[in-house]
């Protein structure tokens, strides 16, 4: 990378300081203009995604470009209404006031996004941070290396570097970005980075968020619809390998109906990818040589009822479920980021809710049950960022809900309005009118104790 990072820094700032970015004309036009050229460009996208990913055309539209152009859509078409000021009450004692809230950009914001949904993960940050003001400043994943160079082409063919700019590179990259000094740090990827980046934020006192991962319980109930259950669960899990932070990491399956379930997950992993996922053109790779080899050397931590096979050196393994898995295996230490779903099946509500609580709290949670009650016990004993009822995944793609984590799991919450709100300073304002200027809160305060209890209590 040729650039001068500190260079491209002093640019961002000198055109933030032109206030051009704080009209809100200005940024829906941004935002249109960048909805038009990832439309432009949505088959050199979709290829970039299969040449890292292997991801079909369909899925990659599905979780990655239809997304964001949703997500666009959204924000064009309120934007106008969120940027208006927000009037709030105002108490008596401040009489005759009135108070609002105004959000303004916070400046140059660092947007650095992974490798496994490296479209997506990156381009709806910066839906954000374009629709709250600011300028930015992007990093896209090393791994993900095609569709960091389509992301790069897009931005560069789209907006002025010193409005939006784009660095490709490894871990010397991230050290040279970290180094500088941002008005917001916006992270997604996994905890080790996570904590590094936040080191860095802590330097400058710099505002961050991190969305990061952990392992994400998918709990079974004695009641629920076998077959659909067993569809959604494994469409959740496989779906781009099991490489997505909210897949399902582990499956605790009532012991009554765990059988059945098994049975009907087997149908649906044939159903979707065909006796053999291998020649599958729907089945993606795992992104690295690394990871692969990572991940077969979790395989020995339970016994296959299905898949269980892998060719190391096409990046393939397949669906797999793992059945008498240990809870203090490897394989239940850390996020599985990949397609092995380890079973484990319980008897006691108590006791599965304890197995989630005794672990950091996680990104995403899913339930399948047809019991009010039931879903109304567990949700209110177990903490996690967020998730879905009788389904996977399918929360995130909601831009009126707030997407994130809590804990180990990240901090902050993004999409739709949310993300416009986490890009912008909330600045609280009141105004008081000079027509009336009441003396008692003035010295000396003789005598004045029983009026302003009168008022504050």
């Amino acid at each position: 990378m040729n650039k001068n990072i500190q260079q491209v820094m002093e640019n961002h700032r000198r055109y933030f300081s032109t206030y051009v970015t704080k009209d809100v004309k200005f940024r829906i036009e941004m935002l249109k203009k960048l909805k038009a050229a990832i439309q432009k460009n949505e088959k050199k996208i979709a290829a970039a995604l299969f040449a890292d990913l292997g991801k079909s055309e369909f899925e990659a539209y599905e979780t990655e470009t239809g997304i964001i152009l949703e997500e666009l859509s959204v924000f064009i078409r309120k934007l106008k209404k969120w940027s208006r000021p927000e009037k709030v009450s105002t108490a008596i004692t401040h009489f005759p006031s009135k108070s609002f809230i105004s959000p303004e950009p916070f400046g140059t914001v660092l947007i650095m996004s992974p490798w496994n949904y490296p479209f997506q993960l990156l381009m709806a940050p910066l839906i954000g941070a374009i629709a709250a003001g600011n300028c930015a400043v992007l990093k896209p994943a090393h791994y993900s290396e095609k569709t960091s160079d389509i992301i790069s082409d897009i931005i560069s063919q789209t907006f002025p570097e010193e409005y939006i700019s784009v660095f490709k590179g490894g871990r010397e990259i991230n050290q040279q970005l970290l180094a500088e000094k941002y008005d917001y740090i916006f992270f997604t990827g996994g905890a080790v980075l996570g904590k590094i980046v936040m080191k860095s934020a802590a330097e400058n006192l710099t505002p961050l968020t991190l969305e990061l991962g952990g392992k994400s319980p998918c709990i079974v109930d004695k009641s629920v619809n076998i077959k659909i259950a067993a569809k959604r669960i494994v469409w959740g899990k496989f779906l781009n390998t099991g490489q997505t932070c909210v897949a399902p990491d582990y499956l605790l399956v009532h012991k009554a109906v765990k059988t059945k379930l098994i049975e009907q997950m087997k149908l649906a992993i044939t159903g979707y990818f065909g006796n053999d996922p291998h020649e599958s053109p729907d089945y993606p790779r795992i992104i690295t040589d690394k990871q692969c080899a990572r991940l077969i050397g979790l395989l020995k931590d339970g016994d296959a009822l299905c898949g269980g096979n892998y060719i190391e050196k096409e990046k393939y393994i397949a669906p797999t479920i793992l059945d008498n898995v240990s809870p203090d295996s490897e394989i239940m230490s850390d996020e599985i980021f990949g397609p092995i779903l380890p079973i484990i099946d319980w008897e006691k509500t108590e006791d599965m809710i304890k197995f989630i609580n005794d672990r950091p709290k996680p990104l995403a949670f899913y339930l399948f049950t047809r019991s009010n009650k039931f879903r109304d016990e567990v949700l209110k004993k177990a903490s996690f960022g967020g998730g879905c009822i009788n389904d996977t995944i399918v929360h995130l793609a909601n831009p009126n809900l707030p997407f994130g984590g809590v804990g180990f799991s990240g901090m902050g919450k993004y999409h739709g309005k949310a993300s416009f709100d986490l890009f912008s300073n909330r600045r609280s304002i009141l105004q008081k009118s000079t027509l009336i200027d009441l003396p008692i809160r003035y010295a000396p305060y003789k005598g004045k104790m029983k009026i302003i209890k009168m008022f504050l209590k």
